[in-house]
């Protein structure tokens, strides 16, 4: 039943995203891992969002309460905060929070 509601709830997000052409979830961290284009931006994990975050956008985060990815105990990635769930519910919100999210991680050459 868990993987169920898991599964649903990534459909969920993609359907929320699907306004941004090239969003595409790839399974990995026992989860799904959010790209747009060759940006990876997001983790679906466990029934949660997470997005990337730079200086920029970390205080808007943190301001809300937001902890980071944490897959296990001992292991935390501190750049990959969880997405209020407000934002998760507005489907425009939550496109300008993923374009954000991707462009603080896109490859510069």
């Amino acid at each position: 039943m868990a993987n169920t509601r898991r599964e649903s709830f990534a459909a969920f997000v993609l359907d929320q995203l699907s306004a941004l052409p090239g969003v595409a979830a790839r399974r990995m961290f026992g989860g799904q891992g959010l790209y747009l284009g060759d940006a990876f931006f997001g983790i679906i994990h466990d029934g949660r969002l997470f997005f990337r975050t730079d200086e920029g956008s970390l205080g808007e985060y943190v301001s809300r309460g937001m902890k980071p990815f944490q897959p296990n105990p001992r292991q935390t990635l501190k750049n990959y905060l969880e997405v209020p769930p407000d934002v998760i519910e507005r489907p425009r919100l939550l496109c300008v929070w993923a374009e954000r999210a991707a462009a603080s991680n896109r490859i510069r050459k």
